[in-house]
This record gives structure tokens, sequence and C-alpha cells, in this order.
């Protein structure tokens, strides 16, 4: 089962990578993968088993993904402080925004739920 779900998801990411070299230069291919693999799970309407199992499964290994900015960080500090205010400003607005998006759709789907139990 952890098989095919790996299948799965290497496959859209594969799908993501083939449509960015043909298409979409500017997204990365597994960004462009994960946004098929949301279509398709939105249009099936479930998360199937394997899926589930292979994602639970790589969740535990999602740590050993911050090791690289860390050391990142790390070297290239002068940098970052350098670029400060900028990199701050981005981050502010962004966190602003994302916020702002967020209270929205939330409050849309709030809306939503609460006309699907009145009627």
């Amino acid at each position: 089962m952890l098989l095919r779900g790996l299948t799965w998801l290497v496959l859209f990411q594969l799908l993501g990578t083939a449509l960015n070299h043909l298409f979409l230069s500017i997204l990365p291919g597994p960004i462009i993968g994960l946004v098929l693999l949301l279509g398709y799970l939105m249009v099936r309407g479930e998360v199937s088993e394997p899926v589930s199992v292979a994602a639970s499964s790589l969740l535990r290994y999602l740590p050993l993904l911050l090791v690289p900015p860390a050391v990142g960080i790390m070297i290239y500090a002068t940098a970052i402080a350098e670029n400060f205010w900028a990199i701050a400003g981005s981050l502010v607005l962004s966190l602003v925004i994302s916020l702002t998006f967020v209270g929205w759709l939330m409050q849309k789907l709030i809306d939503r739920r609460t006309q699907q139990h009145e009627s």
C-alpha cells in the first residue's frame, strides 16, 4: 500500500516536472505537481488510503528538510544582515497579505457551512 501511494505522489511530481519543462518554466515542477494532486483529490472528493499512508510516512522526515535552509542561513549570515530591512519588509508584507486572505477565506467557509446547516 505504501508503494502504491508513493507511486501516485511521484507520478504527480513527474507530471508537474514535465509540464514545467514544456509550458510553465516560471513555476517549479514539484509545485505544479502538488497543485495537480490537489485538483485530483478535490475532484475525487477523498484521499485514498495508499496516498494517505505514503504522505503520513513522509511527514516523519519533514524536519530533515529544515537542515539545508539552516545551513544556508549560517553561511550567508552577512548577506542576510546587509539586506535585513528588505527581507523583514517582504516577510511582514507577505504575512499581512496571507493573514488577510486566510481570514477572508475562513469567513467564507464558515458562512457556507452555516448556510448548509440551515437548509
